[in-house]
C-alpha cells in the first residue's frame, strides 16, 4: 500500500483580510517581447485568483534571480522544510561568492595599459598589481596583498612578490618603464622637461653608505637619500634617480641630466634653474659642456634698466607685468656666450614682499628696544653692544620689492619664452607633493639599496598612472579612488547559477569612466629622438604668478627645468 506525503505550501496568516485561504505558487509565462515573466499566483477556492508580477527576465541568470526572489517573498515569515533545492530559506540573504572594486580597478588598468606600461614590462602582473595597489592605498608590500584582496584581485604569494622585487630594482627594468613614459609624451625638440630634487629620510640612526645624514630642509638628522626626478611640462614623470643622502642637491643635477641626454640622444639641453639650485661648480660644468641655461637671479642692487625707468617716470608705479630687458654681452676675456637679462615686475609679488619686510622691520625694532631676544634679522646692525635699525637696507629692499630677475644665454630669446619656461617649475613641485603624500614615496619598510630602488620604481610608475588619470579626468587621485572604490561588482550564487550584481552608477561616474576608457585607447605620440634634439632643463624653487601662454614655450626647442629640492 502506497504512502503519500502531502505538504501544505499555503499561507493562512492573511485569513479574513486580503486573501482567504489561498494556495500560492510561482509560475513563469512568456511575454510578447520574448522575455520570461515570473509571477506569484494566489488561487481562491471559488476559482478566482490574484497574480503578483515579480519581474521579466531576458537571460537565464535573471530568470533564476527572479524565481529566488519570488520564493523568498512567498515563504516570508513561514517555517521551512529543507528539501535541498538550493533556494534560500525565509528571510535568508543570497550568498555572495565574491566582491570586487570593479570600476576602480578597471579604470586603473585602463590607464596603465593606455600608457603602454603593460607591454613595456612584459605584461608582468605582479608589478602591475603593486603599482595599482599603491594608488589605491599606499602601504607596505606585505599589506599591499591585503589591499589587492580587498579589491577582489587575485595575486601571488608574498614569497613570490619578494623574489620579484630583485627584478624591479634593476636599472634595465626602470629604463623600460621610463622609455614607455617618454614615448607617451612624444619626447622631441618641442618637449619641456622639468627636474627637481628632494630627500627621503629613514627612521634609523645609522648610515650604511647609501642612507646617510645630509642637508635636510625638514631639519631632520636621520639618514636619508637624495632623489632626482625628471618630468615633462605637465609634471608627468620621465626619469627618477636616487643618490647618497650626503650628496648635495646641486651635485645631483648634472649626473641625471647627462644620463637623460644619453638615453634619449639629445645633443643639447637648456638648463632652467633657480639661483639656489645652481652652484659655482654647476655653472662651470654647464659652461664646460657648452650647455644653455635660463636662470632665476638674485638681485643685490637696483638693475640699471629699472633705475633708468624710475628716473624717467618719477612718482609713478611700474605697470604690473612689465618686463625690462638688459643685454649682457661677454667680453673678449670671458669664456662664455653673450647673455640677456630680464627683470619682471609683479604687483602681487610686491605686496607679499612688502608685508614680509614690514614684519621683519617690526621685529627688528622690538629687538633694538629690548622687547624681544636677539635673533638673526637682516635689518638689525650690531656695533659692539649697540643695536641699530638698518634703514638703508630696508629702503633698498622695498625698492626691489616685486622685481624678479632671469638670465639666459640661449639664441634669440624672448621674455615670453624665458619667463614662461621658468614658471613651469610648479608642475614638478606638484608631482613631488603627490609622490610624497598620495603615494607615500618615503621607503619606510625598506633598508637595502636594491629594495629601495625597487620601491622608487614602483612609486615612479604609480605617479605616471596617477598623473595620467588626473590630466584625463580633472580629478585628484584621492578623489578618484575614494569615489570609485564605493562602487563594487558582486557575484551571487542562486540555485547553482552565479549572478553578477553591480552598484548603480550616477551619470557623472558613467561619463568619467567612459572618458578614461576612450582616452586610454587613443594612440599616444610616437617618440622621436633625432640627433639634433635640444631639451631645456630647469632647476629652481619657485612660487610664481600665472605663467606666460604655453605657445610661447612650445614654439621653442624642448626645455628641462630643475627646481630646488623640497
Amino acid at each position: 500500500m502506497g504512502v503519500y506525503l502531502l505538504v501544505w505550501c499555503g499561507s493562512w496568516r492573511n485569513w479574513g483580510t486580503k486573501i482567504e485561504g489561498v494556495s500560492p505558487h510561482v509560475r513563469t509565462v512568456q511575454t510578447a517581447s520574448g522575455a520570461r515573466a515570473v509571477q506569484i499566483v494566489y488561487s481562491r477556492r471559488a476559482g478566482h485568483r490574484q497574480i503578483e508580477h515579480i519581474g521579466s527576465a531576458h537571460s537565464d541568470a535573471q530568470w533564476e534571480l527572479l524565481k529566488a526572489t519570488a520564493y523568498q517573498r512567498l515563504a516570508a515569515g513561514q517555517g521551512e522544510l529543507d528539501l535541498g533545492l538550493g533556494i534560500p530559506g525565509p528571510g535568508e540573504a543570497l550568498p555572495i561568492t565574491s566582491t570586487r572594486m570593479g570600476y576602480l580597478w578597471d579604470a586603473l588598468c585602463a590607464a596603465y595599459q593606455g600608457l603602454g606600461l603593460d607591454a613595456a614590462t612584459g605584461y608582468d602582473q605582479v608589478f602591475r598589481d603593486l603599482v595599482l595597489a599603491r594608488i589605491i592605498e599606499p602601504t607596505s608590500k606585505l599589506q599591499a596583498l591585503g589591499v589587492l584582496d580587498e579589491a577582489g584581485i587575485p595575486t601571488v604569494s608574498y614569497a613570490t612578490l619578494r623574489r620579484r622585487l630583485g627584478v624591479y630594482a634593476q636599472a634595465a627594468w626602470r629604463a623600460r618603464v621610463a622609455k614607455a613614459c617618454a614615448a607617451h609624451v612624444g619626447l622631441g625638440p618641442a618637449t619641456l622637461i622639468l627636474f627637481d630634487v628632494t630627500t627621503l629620510y629613514f627612521e634609523t640612526d645609522t648610515g650604511d653608505g647609501f642612507r646617510e645624514p645630509g642637508f635636510s630642509k625638514e631639519r631632520r638628522l636621520e639618514p636619508q637619500i637624495t632623489v632626482g626626478l625628471l618630468t615633462d611640462a605637465t609634471g608627468f614623470p620621465l626619469m627618477i634617480e636616487a643618490f647618497e643622502g650626503n650628496q648635495a642637491e646641486t651635485q645631483a643635477m648634472m649626473p641625471v641630466i647627462k644620463a637623460f641626454m644619453k638615453t634619449h640622444r639629445l645633443a643639447d639641453v637648456i638648463i632652467v634653474a633657480d639661483a639656489g639650485m645652481i652652484s659655482e661648480a654647476n655653472m662651470r660644468s654647464i659652461e664646460k659642456e657648452n650647455l644653455s641655461f635660463i636662470l632665476g637671479m638674485k638681485i643685490p642692487t637696483m638693475p640699471y634698466p629699472v633705475a633708468k625707468w624710475r628716473a624717467e617716470n618719477p612718482g609713478q608705479d611700474i605697470p604690473d607685468g612689465h618686463v625690462f630687458t638688459q643685454p649682457w654681452p661677454a667680453s673678449p676675456k670671458d669664456k662664455r656666450r653673450d647673455q640677456v637679462r630680464y627683470y619682471q615686475y609683479s604687483a602681487s609679488r610686491a605686496r607679499r614682499t612688502l608685508v614680509g619686510i614690514d614684519e621683519q622691520v617690526r621685529k627688528a625694532q622690538a629687538i633694538i628696544n629690548g622687547d624681544a631676544p636677539v635673533k638673526r634679522n637682516r635689518f638689525v646692525t650690531l656695533t659692539g653692544a649697540t643695536k641699530t635699525l638698518n634703514t638703508d637696507l630696508a629702503a633698498k629692499a622695498r625698492a626691489l620689492a616685486g622685481i624678479k630677475g632671469y638670465a639666459t644665454n640661449i639664441t634669440c630669446p624672448t621674455p615670453e619664452f624665458v619667463i614662461g619656461a621658468y614658471h613651469r617649475l610648479y608642475q614638478i613641485e606638484k608631482s613631488f607633493r603627490m609622490a610624497k603624500s598620495d603615494l607615500a614615496a618615503r621607503p619606510i619598510y625598506h633598508h637595502k639599496k636594491d629594495s629601495i630602488d625597487a620601491h622608487l620604481t614602483i612609486v615612479f610608475t604609480a605617479l605616471a598612472v596617477a598623473r595620467w588619470l588626473e590630466a584625463t579626468t580633472g580629478w585628484s587621485t584621492k578623489k578618484l579612488v575614494t569615489t570609485l572604490r564605493r562602487y563594487r561588482t558582486i557575484q551571487i550564487q542562486v540555485s547553482g547559477h552565479t549572478l553578477t550584481a553591480v552598484d548603480p552608477l550616477p551619470p557623472q561616474i558613467h561619463q568619467l569612466l567612459a572618458t578614461i576608457t576612450t582616452q586610454a585607447r587613443t594612440p599616444t605620440p610616437s617618440q622621436t629622438t633625432p640627433s639634433t634634439n635640444t631639451s631645456h632643463i630647469s632647476a629652481g624653487q619657485t612660487t610664481h604668478p600665472t605663467p606666460a601662454p604655453q605657445s610661447a614655450v612650445d614654439n621653442h626647442p624642448s626645455t628641462v627645468h630643475t627646481p630646488q629640492g623640497h
